[in-house]
């Protein structure tokens, strides 16, 4: 079992920043997926990065390419999401998502999509104001 826990979500202006992190504990290993999630009112859940924390891989949806970037401590239980360049369409709850137990090929990205991830946080609000 793994639990995870959000923290780092608030209230920004449009062109603002900032960073969410994501605490694993229980049993976590070596070789996991994790993810950043996020849904807003009216859309579905949507990846938004994820980090394969063996080998350091990552995925960005194109939505957030170049504004976003996620990455992991020295011990790999905690994910961090730095958000720059906010914009009223990044407003939604922000989940932290893991696959544990996983070793993906080399030069694979961990997947973006929901169905795959077996641990979520409660979540963390993003709201970002023009």
């Amino acid at each position: 079992q793994v639990r995870l826990v959000e923290s780092g979500g608030g209230s920004v202006q449009a062109g603002g920043s900032l960073r969410l992190s994501c605490a694993a504990s229980g049993q976590t290993s070596n070789g996991n997926c994790l993810g950043w999630f996020r849904q807003a009112p009216g859309k579905k859940r949507e990846g938004v990065a994820t980090i394969a924390t063996r080998s350091g891989t990552t995925y960005y949806a194109d939505s957030v390419k170049g504004r976003f970037t996620i990455s992991q401590d020295n011990a790999r239980n905690t994910v961090y999401l730095q958000m720059n360049s906010l914009t009223p369409e990044d407003t939604a709850m922000y989940y932290c998502a893991a696959i544990p137990g996983v070793v993906v090929r080399s030069g694979t990205s961990c997947s973006g999509e929901d169905y795959y991830y077996n641990y979520w946080g409660q979540g963390t609000q993003v709201t970002v104001s023009s």
